[in-house]
């Protein structure tokens, strides 16, 4: 088994100038957690990057895709990847859509760091490599495992600032449970839907969240310099009445995913009818992200552009990821 080490929280120790920073090597990570060595598991460990979550982007992502890819080209069974908590959610369905292969990626964190009472590194990590060593999490693409549960990439989100219990998985629950020392997986998603991996162009997708009082003046500063929008919009889907003309305008030239700010539940389709509603902007050409929140919204539509999708195929892709939609094909074929 793989262990790759990106730096993170569970890395970090005090600086000389107070406050902590990533030190800690992955070797470091995995000699010090209690009870490892009874596993039996043998362990490849590669410190790949050392920065907080909040610094890691998608090229580093996209470069710990392809030195995991010729990692599993040999007898590599599973991979666990330490990291920052502030950017799981995000970084962890970029793995679940680039990797296509039955083998676990399985990325974990701390909340607390080392020097702290009642770290919590140490558990995640033997719990994360544990879940990784199971033949129960294999073809679930990547999880995402801390305080013994197991997550998907594509449900997961850090629901909590300081909690260790700060991921949930609003939309399905957890997969599964680590239950002395086993992985129990108790429900699965219904398909695994994977990308290309992209190339050196990365195109600009924005986040724009829907707030009370805005009159959409901000929304056209910004509209104008990307390639692809996600809007968060309150509710099922709803915007200000004011956005409309430069969202009819902006949809003709560039996707446009609506997406729910609230964090849990569905954009709807076809329930609410008002100038701004969530039937009245898919009209426009909004793209509906179904149960994805907005976040993962950005990760879809950041990695289909990448891969050079037409609106339709983007749209396709959405109404299959979102899960609203059973049985819609994936417009991208399965990997040799």
């Amino acid at each position: 088994m793989l262990v790759v080490a990106l730096g993170g929280t569970i890395a970090m120790t005090a600086g000389e100038a107070g406050g902590a920073t990533p030190s800690l090597t992955g070797r470091q990570l995995v000699d010090a957690v209690p009870g490892l060595a009874e596993t039996g598991i043998d362990l490849d460990v590669l410190t790949f990057r050392s920065k907080p979550g909040a610094s890691l982007t998608i090229a580093d992502l996209t470069g710990l895709v392809g030195e995991i890819k010729a990692r599993l080209a040999g007898s590599i069974s599973g991979v666990v990847v330490t990291q920052g908590t502030d950017t799981i959610e995000e970084t962890a369905y970029v793995l679940d859509l680039l990797h296509a292969g039955p083998q676990p990626i399985v990325v974990t964190g701390a909340m607390r760091n080392p020097g702290r009472a009642g770290a919590d590194g140490p558990a995640n990590l033997l719990a994360a490599i544990r879940v990784a060593a199971s033949a129960a999490a294999r073809d679930l693409g990547c999880l995402v495992v801390l305080a013994d549960e197991i997550h998907a990439a594509r449900r997961v989100r850090k629901s909590h600032s300081t909690s260790v219990a700060t991921f949930v998985s609003p939309n399905g629950g957890p997969l599964g449970y680590v239950v002395e020392g086993r992985a129990v997986v108790v429900n699965r998603l219904g398909g695994r839907y994977t990308l290309p991996l992209p190339g050196d162009r990365m195109p600009r997708v924005g986040l724009y969240t829907a707030t009370f009082g805005d009159d959409g003046a901000l929304l056209n500063t910004i509209i104008g310099g990307v390639d692809g929008l996600v809007v968060a919009g309150f509710g099922v889907g709803h915007v200000p009445e004011p956005w409309l003309p430069t969202l009819t305008e902006a949809s003709a030239r560039i996707p446009i995913v609506l997406a729910s700010r609230t964090g849990s539940g569905p954009v709807l389709a076809g329930t609410y009818g008002f100038p701004g509603s969530e039937r009245d902007l898919i009209g426009r050409g909004l793209i509906p992200a179904g149960l994805l929140g907005p976040y993962k919204a950005r990760i879809l539509l950041l990695l289909a552009l990448a891969a050079d999708a037409s609106h339709e195929r983007i749209a396709t892709a959405f109404a299959a990821a979102g899960g609203l939609a059973d049985g819609h094909p994936w417009p991208w074929p399965p990997p040799e």
